[in-house]
């Protein structure tokens, strides 16, 4: 599984869901009673969940990653546990749900077929199409440039992170009756005055560090050294540019990430047999 740092989901997680959380409405958050965040990393989502959630509702979250598991556990109850093999009984929750995690898995369907074990009633799963992502800019060469890196990065990733509304079909390879898919456009802005994170993102565009970072992921795919090279360059140039226009207040980025969810419900067969919902 694709490891991401803990500054990294901030930066892409936080604030997801401030406008809207219609998208969840399929979750029915109100009647839950013990819910499980598969992959939470640092707790964006449980923090939702159990906000949205009823006071005497039970909401853990889980994640292979230790480290992040310190950030999340200041908000939610967390157990550290591997999204294939998870260490909890079969329907020991209402509500099983991730975001953002099957598409960096290799195998998304043994991951849901795993959440489907310990729920006794609902899966979801809130995934990106990253091949769908636009980007408005006040730079004119960023959308065009920023499409060249996510082409040539998708063709070199060893996940699907285009699963988007295809999640439906590693539901229907865990026997779950797929009951509502909801689309939600998350639209993360740039535009003064500037935050921290976004001077860096800025300046790291500049130096051509994040292009960097994902070298070994692009050149897996078509892309030749030359032609990396070349794209490399062209960022830097942008990222110059938004520099620039950044000491001028001038500067306005808005990029769209198409989430698609995805609420299955586990067989009737298996709710018949499940004992009562944990801790009532």
């Amino acid at each position: 599984m694709r490891e991401f740092s803990a500054e990294y989901l901030r930066r892409t997680r936080e604030g997801m869901w401030d406008d809207s959380r219609e998208a969840l409405r399929g979750l029915s958050l109100d009647d839950r009673e013990r819910v499980l965040d598969v992959g939470c990393g640092t707790g964006e989502l449980s923090r939702v969940l159990d906000s949205e959630s009823p006071d005497d509702c039970e909401v853990i979250g889980c994640d292979a990653d230790v480290g992040l598991l310190s950030t999340a556990s200041d908000h939610v109850s967390v157990v550290a546990g591997d999204a294939t093999r998870l260490p909890f009984a079969d329907d020991s929750f209402d509500l099983v749900v991730c975001q953002a995690l099957l598409i960096n898995l290799p195998d998304p369907a043994a991951a849901v077929t795993e959440f489907a074990r310990v729920s006794s009633d609902l899966v979801a799963a809130i995934e990106p199409d990253n091949g769908a992502v636009t980007i408005e800019s006040s730079v004119d060469a960023e959308a065009g440039l920023a499409t060249r890196a996510r082409e040539a990065y998708l063709d070199g990733v060893p996940t699907d992170v285009t699963l988007g509304a295809r999640a439906s079909d590693a539901f229907a390879t865990a026997d779950l009756d797929v009951v509502r898919t909801a689309r939600y456009d998350h639209a993360r802005s740039i535009e003064p005055p500037y935050d921290e994170s976004a001077v860096r993102s800025a300046k790291r565009k500049a130096s051509g560090d994040g292009l960097a970072d994902d070298r070994e992921t692009l050149l897996a795919g078509a892309l030749t050294p030359d032609e990396y090279d070349d794209l490399r360059a062209a960022w830097r140039e942008m990222g110059r540019t938004v520099v620039h226009q950044m000491g001028d207040r001038a500067y306005r980025r808005i990029e769209t990430v198409p989430f698609h969810v995805t609420v299955g419900r586990v067989r009737g067969e298996k709710r018949d047999m499940t004992a009562p919902k944990p801790g009532r």
